[in-house]
């Protein structure tokens, strides 16, 4: 995220800040590859260097703009390049302290890396630029979405090439097909950029995609847990299985509600589409073996639900603005 703000307001895309950018994709790749030894054996190594790595480059790149600008906005890079590298101090702490100290230092860390934008840019905001920040948030959303198929499909193809159970597995993959793309609808059918006009509406709005992100791909992984139980591969009770795309779909569909959805609503019915078809998606986990397909049919309702109200609200306002014969 540090990184797609930074890139908003000062991506010259010369050498130097090409290479500086393969740094930071390094460091991302290091630190990717340690995630599993992380959380199956408190290895974490692989993933500090790798963040390290890929951190102080970006505190390069603040220094680089703090040299290139004027106060008070060389003072604010230089505030972010200084609260970066002292985040990495504590960072290392992972690979010296007690394994049961470390969950704690985790958590302390990430309130640190956090607060460090809205420290350096309390005097003097930087000037990033609302479409290419949402693009970018976007064009993410868009990547892990399609992650989330292919695992699906991933899971639906062992399912019925290993077990032939097509009629298992078929239900989940059409409710899962169903759940992405109405994903992918909602998220993108209001103008973001038009409500990222200050830094703490955007910093909210930011941070809040996590839980759009996270909760994204937790789909994709609760449909893979969905086929795998309905094979016999899973040994947890359906309702567990459907709880694992249902829980994850109904936090993504409050989340883009709360973030930025319900600034375009107009009128009670609208705001309720989307927190409604949460409710009802978490009522369908109690459905069985067809909670994952149901739950695709309530988000396909629900798109329908939101272009109509949508469409009836334009009828109605074209209406009132037209000029009398």
């Amino acid at each position: 995220m540090n990184f797609t703000w930074f890139a908003s307001a000062y991506d010259n895309d010369d050498v130097l800040y090409r290479v500086v950018t393969l740094v930071q994709i390094a460091g991302v790749l290091v630190l990717a590859a340690g995630v599993s030894r992380a959380f199956e054996d408190q290895d974490w190594v692989a993933v500090v260097i790798g963040y390290v790595i890929m951190r102080v480059a970006m505190a390069a790149q603040w220094l680089r703009a703090g040299r290139s600008a004027a106060p008070p906005e060389s003072t604010m890079a230089r505030t972010y390049s200084a609260g970066v590298l002292l985040c990495q101090i504590g960072w290392l702490g992972l690979l010296f302290l007690p394994e049961d100290s470390r969950g704690w230092l985790f958590l302390v860390m990430v309130v640190l890396e956090l607060s460090v934008p809205a420290f350096a840019e309390r005097k003097h905001p930087s000037s990033w630029h609302p479409h290419h920040i949402s693009e970018r948030y976007g064009l993410l959303t868009i990547i892990v979405l399609g992650e989330t198929v292919a695992a699906a499909t991933v899971a639906v193809k062992s399912g019925i090439e290993e077990n032939d159970a097509l009629g298992e597995v078929l239900p989940i993959a059409v409710g899962g097909l169903l759940i992405v793309f109405a994903a992918w609808w909602i998220y993108f059918v209001v103008p973001v950029h038009s409500y990222l006009r200050s830094s703490r509406q955007s910093f909210l709005w930011g941070y809040g995609h996590y839980l759009v992100f996270s909760s994204a791909a937790a789909i994709g992984a609760g449909l893979e847990v969905a086929v795998e139980q309905a094979v016999g591969k899973a040994h947890i009770s359906t309702l567990a299985a459907s709880a694992a795309v249902t829980l994850p779909t109904a936090v993504f569909l409050l989340t883009v509600w709360a973030l930025h959805a319900r600034h375009f609503k107009v009128g009670l019915a609208e705001q309720l589409v989307l927190p409604t078809a949460a409710l009802l998606v978490l009522g369908c986990t109690f459905l069985g073996g067809q909670a994952v397909l149901v739950a695709g049919i309530v988000l396909a309702l629900t798109v329908a639900a939101g272009v109509s109200l949508t469409a009836r609200r334009t009828e109605r306002e074209r209406r009132t603005t037209a000029p009398a014969a």
